[in-house]
């Protein structure tokens, strides 16, 4: 009899943390913005060379962008899924022309954008153009 008591007292305390502790389990994913956090654009590379576009956001929406040749800082602003983006000025370096032309394009787009979703890893900014960026999680 005593075993049954002690069997029960431990069913019973097994209920209780089990229903005190809901979030015992598989992570789940965090599906709010990227704030401090750096991303780079899933794209291919273009050709001769080894960079993608990437951009670091600060815990206060302050972004530096590392495009294909360019460089550069920013501010994000988020309002549940609405999202703007206002670039600040970018370094000349020196880029080729069709280089120095795609960064010229993807800040455009960036400012464009007036939402953004979060799907795992993916980040996407969607405007006039659709601009999907992967979370840097190593």
């Amino acid at each position: 009899m005593v075993s049954g008591r002690l069997g029960a007292k431990w069913l019973a305390v097994s209920v209780v943390l089990l229903t005190a502790a809901p979030d015992i389990g598989p992570a789940r994913a965090d599906d709010g913005f990227p704030f401090g956090m750096a991303m780079t654009m899933d794209v291919a590379r273009q050709p001769g060379s080894k960079r993608l576009p990437n951009v670091e956001i600060g815990d206060n929406g302050e972004a530096v962008l590392e495009l294909w040749c360019k460089g550069g800082k920013g501010q994000f602003s988020i309002a549940g899924n609405t999202v703007i983006f206002v670039a600040g000025p970018l370094e000349d370096r020196a880029c080729p022309p069709a280089r120095a032309q795609a960064d010229d394009e993807l800040v455009t787009a960036l400012g464009e954008a007036t939402n953004w979703k979060r799907q795992g890893d993916f980040v996407s900014f969607i405007g006039t153009k659709t601009l999907r960026f992967r979370l840097d999680t190593n």
